[in-house]
């Protein structure tokens, strides 16, 4: 089997759920032979092992561990959903405190066992802020390091498929934008429906009213219906991205990258944004919307400052001014 690269990857909480979806998935699409799978969970991350070379891969090279050392030495890329998941009646937000704690402790060890990692993608909730504590405490450049923020838009496109009863993929032009969250901004003012413009469908306030909760609370409802968050979409979806920066197929859907823009008003902060994942990392531009989406935009970075000033508070990361100390690249 060709693969796209021999770099190593290594998979971060690879005893879970997401973790295995990931592990297959990279697999399957053969993007390198050389998975490592790190959990600090011993049975869960050896349980995986053994099914993955179970599937049978042709020149699959997968190693596991619960050594850190040992998994992040001589890494290229990483993905790392090693945080607590959120369960019935959390918000991503009650996940605050301690998966900080663990986004701080997984820079460190990028900082100390793989300083030339190229691209790192953060998934575990609240995403944006695990992975702006991963950033700092990891010494990489900005553009090295994304966070899982496509779910909000893919499930945009959801609810609009299912409100006109089209296939998802003629949705398009949905996007959300700002926190991964249900704070975050839906941005719908260029979508089209089959070609044809929303702003022409038809669409009732109160049906949209509905479209918008139907997307915030999309990962509630997982929750609801299967007893357990999300695991298939962010496994899918953060192999994509890690994909587009091996050189694969391009990321263009929104990913969460950090934002330090004076222009824009929006400042030391991860935020989803219109991006593009390549080879060489992530690159966003100014989003554009009607004066209402681009309220919910602003409404949604004070959160994630808000949200950045309680992990400031907790000593998790130091205040702003200081970020140089632990990351020059900021």
């Amino acid at each position: 089997m060709a693969f796209l690269t021999n770099e190593k990857l290594v998979i971060v909480g690879a005893g879970g759920m997401i973790g295995s979806n990931m592990a297959q998935s990279v697999l399957t699409l053969g993007l390198t032979p050389n998975v490592c799978l790190y959990d600090i969970f011993e049975p869960g991350v050896h349980g995986v092992a053994d099914e993955i070379a179970h599937c049978g891969f042709p020149g699959a090279n997968v190693t596991w561990t619960t050594n850190p050392e040992e998994a992040f030495t001589g890494a290229k890329y990483i993905i790392s959903s090693g945080g607590a998941p959120r369960k019935e009646g959390m918000t991503r937000e009650d996940l605050l405190k301690g998966n900080c704690q663990i986004a701080a402790e997984f820079g460190d060890h990028i900082k100390k066992y793989c300083p030339d990692v190229k691209h790192v993608v953060v998934i575990f909730n609240p995403a944006d802020v695990t992975a702006l504590t991963a950033l700092i405490h990891s010494g990489l450049k900005p553009n090295q390091l994304t966070s899982l923020a496509a779910l909000d838009t893919t499930r945009l496109q959801q609810a609009l498929a299912l409100e006109f009863g089209v296939q998802q993929d003629k949705v398009v032009g949905a996007r959300t934008y700002g926190g991964h969250g249900e704070q975050m901004a839906v941005f719908a003012s260029k979508v089209t429906i089959d070609g044809k413009p929303l702003s022409e469908m038809g669409l009732s306030e109160e049906r949209w009213a509905q479209v918008k909760h139907d997307t915030t609370q999309g990962g509630s409802r997982i929750i609801k219906l299967r007893g357990r968050s999300s695991f298939q979409s962010p496994a899918h979806c953060a192999v994509k991205m890690i994909e587009a920066a091996m050189g694969g197929e391009k990321f263009t859907l929104p990913a969460g990258c950090y934002v330090n823009d004076e222009k824009l008003g929006f400042k030391n902060v991860m935020m989803a944004m219109p991006t593009t994942i390549d080879a060489t990392g992530v690159h966003y531009e100014a989003p554009a919307g009607t004066p209402e989406e681009m309220a919910e935009l602003q409404a949604s970075y004070d959160h994630l400052c808000k949200m950045r000033e309680e992990i400031v508070a907790l000593g998790i990361i130091p205040a702003v001014e200081e970020w140089k100390n632990d990351n020059p690249n900021l």
